[in-house]
């Protein structure tokens, strides 16, 4: 399976950043980045093995889901961290732009449309967002397949704390229904119940379906690019940044996420 992943990323140090992205020390974003890079290519790449250590070998590991990821990291203006990133050469392919850093996203969707037809999937992440699900993939198809092409999983992002009150929150809880009513009708097929290893697994439709990421396979991206909004730059969801990940695919497809009783079924850990 063929997988491309396009990321947005923008850094510009200032004294008075309200995103972690404009923020004087830049040693957390590269982390955050550092650590979403690593985990796609760890997850998802053929690059992994197991070590024989009687033989003294590597043999290679999780061949039957064999993968060939690329991952496009859009850029704007000459302000990102990409040379500070520990990565070896060739781990990512760098798109500069000089459109605005709030529209970064739009410019990943770009891409994403300049790629059609080379691609099972089709993913786009925020910067900050973190990986932990080998099986990602495997869950979408299994979704898709009882669901049809027309509906979208979409993932719980959630936050970690070693001093909190709670260990892990989801931070996307469901919006008033009037903000995505324009949009959407989550009346319609609101929910899906499958089973997965005799487990029953909930999935409802999303109040508040933005993820900062979704992840499309070939057909909903095609599908999606030939809709008239496409690329409009329509930011009238929250803002900019939410509009880009989220405005488009609410749109297009019905999106659901896994319910809080089964939220970790399919998630993503946003850094910090």
């Amino acid at each position: 399976m063929r997988i491309l992943f396009t990321l947005p990323h923008f850094y510009q140090a200032t004294d008075k950043g309200k995103h972690a992205s404009l923020d004087k020390d830049p040693r957390p974003r590269m982390i955050a980045l550092s650590m979403a890079l690593t985990a796609l290519r760890g997850l998802y790449s053929q690059s992994q093995c197991t070590i024989d250590i009687a033989k003294c070998v590597t043999l290679p590991a999780n061949q039957s889901n064999r993968n060939q990821i690329d991952i496009v990291i859009c850029t704007t203006q000459d302000a990102h961290l990409l040379s500070h990133i520990p990565l070896p050469a060739g781990s990512f392919k760098h798109h500069q732009t000089q459109t605005e850093p709030m529209l970064l996203g739009f410019e990943c969707q770009a891409v994403l449309r300049d790629c059609l037809g080379q691609y099972d999937y089709y993913c786009y992440l925020e910067d900050d967002l973190i990986l932990h699900d080998p099986w990602l993939f495997v869950k979408l198809g299994w979704f898709t397949h009882h669901a049809g092409n027309g509906c979208l999983l979409q993932l719980n992002r959630y936050e970690v704390s070693p001093n909190g009150q709670v260990a892990k929150a989801y931070v996307d809880g469901d919006l008033l229904p009037h903000l995505t009513a324009k949009f959407q009708n989550v009346q319609e097929q609101p929910q899906f119940v499958g089973k997965v290893m005799e487990q029953s697994v909930k999935f409802q439709r999303a109040l508040n379906p933005h993820s900062g990421c979704y992840f499309l396979n070939a057909e909903q991206m095609e599908y999606w690019v030939k809709q008239p909004y496409f690329l409009d730059r329509d930011c009238s969801f929250v803002g900019p940044l939410e509009s880009a990940a989220t405005l488009g695919i609410m749109k297009t497809f019905k999106i659901y996420k896994p319910a809080p009783s089964h939220a970790n079924f399919l998630e993503i850990q946003h850094f910090g």
